[in-house]
């Protein structure tokens, strides 16, 4: 003889691997309706052949179980090697900042267009492009490279000496 709750255990176990494989395989949420269609007809199921106490049973399980399931599966996911786990560090000669603009730190020039904050200068007879501090410097205006960060050489306007107080 069949017990009445075979069959919704089963959608129980159905329920736990499609949202297991969700959590792998990107499927825009149908997977995870899937799931939630497995957890549902199971309950309804069991309300409906079992008894309401073993229904709440149910629904108490699935509220602790399936939030512990995902958990679980990111956890698995972080570790498997489908992720990128490398991490790339300036050690390993990775860097996203060109070695080359370092040189124009401390350089003058002169803006070819105006900097509103960004435009192009010419700085030791080469075009760049350069970003102010946040100030609007007008075109042929005298300019010094005061940092490089990442691949920005920023710039601020160079005071010509009797200029201002």
């Amino acid at each position: 003889m069949d017990h009445p709750l075979v069959f919704p255990i089963i959608l129980q176990l159905v329920g736990i691997v499609i949202v297991m494989v969700e959590i792998i395989v990107p499927s825009g949420g149908l997977l995870a309706l899937l799931a939630a269609a497995a957890f549902g007809y199971s309950l309804y199921s069991v309300f409906t052949s079992a008894s309401m106490a073993m229904g709440l049973g149910f629904v108490l399980a699935d509220v602790i179980m399936i939030p512990i399931i995902v958990i679980i599966g990111f956890k698995a996911l972080a570790k498997s090697p489908v992720t990128l786990r490398k991490i790339l560090s300036s050690e390993q000669g990775v860097s996203v900042q060109q070695k080359s603009l370092r040189r124009y730190l401390g350089m003058e020039g002169v803006a070819i267009t105006d900097l509103r904050p960004s435009g192009i200068a010419i700085i030791a007879k080469e075009r760049l492009d350069v970003v102010t501090e946040g100030k609007y410097l007008a075109k042929d205006a005298p300019l010094i490279v005061v940092s490089v960060t990442g691949n920005q050489i920023i710039v601020r306007e160079k005071k010509i000496k009797g200029e201002g107080l």
